[in-house]
């Protein structure tokens, strides 16, 4: 277990999944010859062989009394197109309350986006039926995202995710369609990174003095640091998703915010430095 302290606020990572794939099963250019060419990437983020170094995780933000639990990875049970994630059988609700996080005691669910590795979890399979996996928690779902895919659901590519993990929620009352510049409270709150969905967001984490912002998929590696151009195959809107990387890192190069990244194997946290005319994560 990971966990950084941001003022009076503690970030915890819950892991799903840590595992190398082959660069371009996520992004296209990332191939072994293209990463080599990025020195800072190995050991922590590439491996010997050229393969990204990628996990999948979950986040819990405590803030002022509340537990907040950021995407919730794959999930158990569900019927996906991608062999590694079809009906799975992880620990990931025992490891959640291992770590003090029992299901029941989540206040809120943030979903930076409605992608197959970020809503898993928010159901569960109980009787045949999919049930909010988190029943005394409210679930935020940017209003923009969720139009979004109810005008154009998209799900034959992974499976039926819309079905079995995001509109169960809202049947079953749980979920707050909010502005994607969300407020929950005076510490966390949300930032627009669009592109990689319509309505994609990260969220922001202010407090004592501290900072720092958790990515979502704005960026999915950290090779996207030095090579912003790099595109997801996933990417809603290719053009947005790399003029919101340069915008982001602009923004926050060479301050104290931590960045603490969404698929990012460990140390899976750090600050973004100027590296000639691009950028590298200093952890």
């Amino acid at each position: 277990m990971t966990s950084w302290q941001i003022g009076d606020v503690r970030v915890t990572k819950i892991v799903e999944e840590d595992a190398p794939v082959p660069g371009p099963f996520v992004l296209p250019d990332a191939l072994p010859e293209n990463l080599a060419e990025i020195g800072w990437l190995v050991p922590n983020f590439v491996t010997e062989k050229g393969w990204l170094k990628m996990s999948i995780h979950a986040l819990v933000i405590e803030s002022r009394g509340r537990r907040i639990l950021v995407d919730t990875c794959v999930g158990n049970d569900k019927e996906r197109t991608t062999k590694a994630w079809n009906l799975r059988t992880g620990p990931f609700l025992r490891d959640l309350a291992a770590a003090g996080f029992p299901r029941e005691t989540i206040d809120y669910v943030i979903c930076t986006h409605l992608h197959v590795d970020h809503v898993g979890w928010n159901t569960m399979l109980v009787d045949g039926r999919w049930v909010p996996t988190f029943p005394n928690a409210r679930y935020l779902f940017a209003r923009n995202e969720w139009e979004a895919w109810m005008a154009d659901p998209q799900e034959d590519h992974f499976g039926p995710v819309m079905q079995d993990s995001v509109t169960p929620i809202v049947e079953a009352g749980l979920a707050d369609l909010v502005d994607p510049d969300h407020r929950l409270n005076d510490e966390v709150w949300f930032e627009p990174t669009h592109g990689h969905t319509a309505g994609h967001i990260s969220v922001r984490i202010a407090s004592a003095g501290a900072d720092a912002v958790i990515t979502g998929d704005m960026t999915h590696h950290p090779c996207q640091l030095a090579r912003p151009e790099w595109r997801c195959y996933a990417d809603y809107d290719a053009a947005q998703a790399i003029q919101t990387r340069w915008d982001f890192y602009a923004r926050y190069v060479d301050t104290d915010v931590l960045v603490i990244g969404t698929h990012f194997a460990p140390p899976t946290a750090g600050r973004i430095v100027r590296d000639g005319d691009r950028y590298r994560l200093e952890c």
